[in-house]
């Protein structure tokens, strides 16, 4: 088999051959963000859901759809140590300008340009990383208290007033969410919930991992109301079978039925994984049909390939305590597990591991969905902390 024509792509982010499985997410999207834009009522989109289920290549393929529809929208990921101020203000810019452009928008999107003016210059000392080109003059006392949440909706008001005049919406799509400060997030909410209530054509599609309605419900109690929290998970049997099977067919390619049964189980329908596995086995079969023996020997590559780069860069951030608590949830089994469980298999006091605990759910490694109990947000990590942490002597370390 030719590995130049293998279609499988397994990548952060990267479009998967066949994007299976999600048809009904992405038509309630654009429904959404077309409803806002005829001025009606729509709630606000956060997907939710582990690593490796496509979250990225959902939100970048609703913005396509959002554009191919006539809408205005800015792309940013929210990385750790970055303020939300600092990722949106540069894209706010460059989505003014295209309005700017509109004969019947123009005075409009100059005034929101003036407002961005004013909202970095004054929010530029507490946020040091905001950079962003300045193209007029602030106009005093508006979006320019260097209050976040104040400054954060005069700014999205008047950018929401820019494209209701062009006869269009302003949809933001957000990554990584669930790397904001609640404090930020609740600015976020406020400006939303106030463009909202002034039926203004503004919008939010963002992703993020289990933990974002918690935190959104603590930034601000109406978050729930606000909006939708639709949960992205792992592809049933039949959409798993679709994305292997329909990019393989397109070249003339199939799978022998057990083959995709196996690499199905194995993957446990998990998008990402699905094209890791695909991958390998198109890589190591002689010619059509991939079989079971071939699908045995990819799985082989697929798991070293996965502990040396998707587990692997979670991995090397951890601190060594960190990796302990993490291998003793392993030693437990997928998850989730009860707080005390861990301790029991660290020998260690809950409370004593309350910090260790605290740092993993910020660096996105564990999640709660109950309180007291614990679980990966990284599908496999178990069986992963197991082959990279082997044999006993990882509690004595």
């Amino acid at each position: 088999m030719n590995p130049i024509d293998n279609p499988y792509a397994p990548g952060a982010g990267t479009p998967p051959p066949e994007l299976a499985g999600r048809d009904d997410l992405l038509a309630a999207v654009r429904i959404a963000t077309q409803r806002v834009r005829a001025g009606r009522h729509a709630k606000s989109v956060l997907m939710i859901g582990l690593r490796g289920v496509g979250k990225t290549v959902l939100l970048d393929r609703m913005r396509m759809q959002a554009e191919e529809g006539g809408l205005q929208t800015l792309r940013v990921e929210a990385p750790e140590g970055r303020s939300l101020p600092a990722i949106l203000a540069p894209q706010l810019r460059q989505a003014l300008l295209r309005l700017s452009r509109s004969e019947q928008a123009r005075a409009l999107a100059e005034r929101a340009l003036r407002a961005l003016a004013g909202f970095a210059k004054a929010l530029r000392l507490r946020y040091a990383d905001i950079e962003v080109g300045i193209d007029l003059e602030p106009e005093p006392g508006l979006a320019d208290n260097g209050d976040l949440e104040h400054d954060l909706q005069a700014l999205l008001e008047a950018t929401g007033r820019a494209a209701q005049a062009a006869g269009t919406a302003l949809i933001l799509f957000v990554d990584e969410l669930q790397y904001v400060d609640e404090d930020q997030l609740a600015s976020l909410v406020t400006a939303l919930h106030r463009c909202a209530q002034q039926q203004l054509p503004v919008m939010l599609v963002g992703a993020g991992l289990p933990q974002l309605p918690g935190q959104m419900g603590r930034a601000r109690s109406y978050a729930e109301r606000l909006f939708d929290f639709p949960f992205v998970g792992p592809l049933d049997p039949a959409a798993a079978r679709a994305a292997l099977e329909v990019p393989a067919a397109e070249l003339g390619v199939r799978f022998e039925p057990d083959a995709v049964q196996a690499i199905v189980e194995a993957t446990e329908g998990y998008p990402y994984f699905l094209q890791e596995w695909g991958k390998h086995a198109w890589d190591v079969a002689d010619a059509s049909p991939i079989d079971r023996r071939d699908v045995d020997t990819a799985s082989r590559e697929a798991v070293a390939a996965l502990d040396e780069s998707f587990f692997r860069v979670r991995y090397d951030r951890l601190t060594p305590g960190e990796k302990r608590y993490l291998r003793a949830m392993a030693e437990l089994g997928p998850g989730p597990h009860r707080s005390g469980d861990i301790a029991s298999v660290l020998h260690r006091r809950v409370e004593s591991l309350a910090p260790t605990r605290s740092n993993l759910i910020v660096k996105g490694m564990v999640w709660s969905p109950s309180h007291g109990d614990t679980a990966f947000t990284v599908p496999m990590f178990d069986a992963f902390m197991r082959r990279i942490m082997p044999g006993a002597d990882w509690t004595t370390r």
